[in-house]
């Protein structure tokens, strides 16, 4: 549990920060690489690699003192690198010199980072994926393709998870890597979405060539590693505002105060349906992360991924209910790159198109039902005909 000494010691660094670097005049890189240094990136990380050691529970008291006075939420302009990266480097990146090496510019957003998981025949079962890295000397020869792959077009580096040996059962042949998007061999294609945006990929990589020193974790261990990546990642994704009201149910409670010609009762009950739910979420949240204080996150962050990305939709479903013929209208459909600092998100509109992929990205709503079933709840689980086989034997296509 958190002392009120590390309490005082994580607010006394946030306020000193703000004090010598004021988030409203400096830039937001070098803003961030302060707050790195003073160990408030991640305060649960050890000193030096962007932490300070202290509960993870803590760090809602350094991102309050640092976001009322203006500063940015970094999670918000790269989402992969702190949500998934971060954790993932600091448990299994060989040195501490690799992991300051990648860390800071990570926390400070001057390098993105994008994450080389799902496959066009493996997405749902990503132990089968069929991307293949050989050995080669010092280095890895990487051959494969991958999708749906967010920031891919601005990311310097990827966490890419490879098949090393298809004799091995799927689970057992994966071995993870840090790959830098910029070398060779690596192709970057957009995939444009209904919103008109291109924030997804398929990435190609071709020949790509990794040092072993980028290998996480051990040789034909990567799912071990890649664990650590998808709980993080459904926890950072399923996690709420810690404000109570805020989250994407701010957005309906305004459009409801900004539109009272529009307002009948069975709406406001709609929005007062929506508003409890969303509260519970946000508690429930609390508590996801009260629980992580003591341990990394399990898999009741599932539970927070998957209420939000339904009640996204659901969210977002009334605002265009509320809007009527309203909700038809769009503002722009051209392709573009979103620059920094621009709201990623959009009018309702298209928030409402871009909350459609919510239960599909960072683990599908069903996928999500059967870890909670089975890791929470002690369900059977089901039944697999390609278990223990060697996955160059089990059928795909």
């Amino acid at each position: 549990m958190s002392t009120v000494a590390d309490s005082t010691r994580v607010a006394e660094a946030a306020h000193q920060v703000v004090r010598d670097h004021d988030p409203t005049e400096v830039p937001v890189q070098e803003f961030l690489a302060a707050t790195f240094d003073a160990g408030l990136a991640w305060v649960h990380f050890p000193e030096g690699l962007g932490g300070l050691g202290v509960p993870r529970g803590l760090q809602a008291v350094a991102d309050t003192i640092i976001q009322d006075a203006g500063g940015p939420v970094p999670f918000s302009l790269n989402p992969i690198g702190y949500g998934m990266a971060a954790p993932t480097l600091r448990e299994h990146a060989g040195t501490d010199e690799l992991k300051r090496e990648w860390l800071r510019p990570l926390a400070s957003t001057e390098h993105i980072w994008c994450q080389l998981f799902s496959e066009p025949g493996a997405g749902s079962d990503l132990a089968g994926l069929a991307t293949s890295a050989v050995r080669d000397g010092d280095e890895w020869v990487v051959n494969g393709q991958k999708v749906w792959t967010s920031l891919a077009h601005r990311a310097r580096w990827a966490l890419l998870l490879a098949r090393t040996d298809p004799d091995a059962p799927k689970h057992k042949g994966l071995t993870y890597f840090v790959v830098d998007m910029t070398g060779p061999g690596v192709e970057t294609r957009p995939l444009r979405q209904m919103t008109g945006q291109a924030e997804f990929n398929e990435v190609y990589l071709e020949n790509a060539r990794i040092p072993d020193a980028h290998r996480l974790g051990a040789v034909g261990d990567g799912w071990r590693v890649a664990m650590t990546t998808l709980m993080n990642e459904r926890s950072s994704i399923g996690s709420s505002g810690s404000r109570r009201g805020s989250g994407t149910i701010a957005d309906a409670v305004a459009l409801w105060a900004s539109r009272p010609d529009l307002h009948t009762p069975v709406l406001e009950d709609r929005l007062t349906r929506l508003w409890l739910r969303s509260e519970a979420q946000r508690l429930t949240s609390e508590r996801s992360r009260a629980l992580a204080t003591v341990g990394g996150p399990g898999p009741e962050g599932s539970v927070g991924k998957l209420v939000g990305a339904e009640l996204n939709q659901h969210v977002y479903e009334f605002c265009m209910d509320l809007l009527g013929p309203e909700g038809l209208t769009y503002h722009d459909y051209t392709m573009r790159d979103l620059q920094r600092g621009e709201d990623y998100r959009g009018p309702l509109q298209q928030r409402f198109l871009r909350s459609r992929a919510n239960t599909i990205e960072g683990g599908t709503s069903e996928v999500l039902r059967n870890i909670l079933g089975e890791r929470v709840l002690g369900l059977p689980g089901d039944l697999r005909a390609d278990s223990g086989k060697a996955w160059k034997d089990i059928p795909r296509g």
